[in-house]
Order: C-alpha cells, then sequence, then structure tokens
C-alpha cells in the first residue's frame, strides 16, 4: 500500500516538472514519471522544513531534461494530476515550490486546478 502511494504522490511531483518542463515524444510514461518522483513523496507530506531530498530533485530534472513536446508535457500533466487526486496529505505549496528549490524552472503554477490543455 505504501508502494501505491508512494507511486501516486510522485505523479503529484511530476506536475510540478512536467506541467512546466517539457517531455519526450510519446517516450516519457505514468510509470517513468511517478518512479521519478516517489523520493518526493515524504517532503510533499511534510512541513517543507529541511532540503529537499536530492533524489527528489535528480528525478525532477531528469523528467524536465526528457519533455520536448507540448503534448508530452500535456501528457504528463494529466497523469499527474490522476495520480495527485487519489494520494491524501500532499502540501501542494510545496509541490509548487519543488521545482524552483530543485533549480528547475517551470512557466506555470502546480496545482490541482491547473488545466492541462493550456500547458506549452
Amino acid at each position: 500500500m505504501a508502494s501505491s502511494m508512494s507511486l501516486k504522490l510522485a505523479c503529484v511531483v511530476v506536475l510540478c516538472m512536467v506541467v512546466g518542463a517539457p517531455l519526450a515524444q510519446g517516450a516519457v510514461t505514468c510509470g517513468q514519471v511517478t518512479n521519478s518522483l516517489a523520493p518526493c513523496i515524504n517532503y510533499l507530506r511534510g512541513s517543507g522544513a529541511g532540503a529537499v531530498p536530492p533524489v527528489c530533485c535528480s528525478g525532477i530534472k531528469s523528467l524536465n531534461s526528457a519533455a520536448q513536446t507540448t503534448p508530452d508535457r500535456q501528457a504528463a500533466c494529466r497523469c499527474i494530476k490522476s495520480a495527485a487526486a487519489g494520494i491524501t496529505g500532499i502540501n501542494f505549496g510545496l509541490a509548487s515550490g519543488l521545482p524552483g528549490k530543485c533549480g528547475v524552472n517551470i512557466p506555470y503554477k502546480i496545482s490541482p486546478s491547473t488545466d492541462c490543455n493550456s500547458v506549452k
């Protein structure tokens, strides 16, 4: 059960990355997004005290580098939102600040209300 929760939260973190950064043309799957972002789950469920785990930032940077097209970024956004809906305790304030803390810039806010169709 913890593994399932970890995978879902990982997708939420991906939202931080993928929603603003690009994704490889159909090459990035929800499974990859989840695996890359799983290390961010505990951080996103906390108070934000302490540093972002280095493995979390590595996953975010990796996903950011993989992003290439608008359709891929939109698909990743949908994957993240879907997974996030099944996870309790996520601090979306921390999620929206995660890319910046990892040195990744995205042009929009990470939020459950993000319109994935508007992601470029």
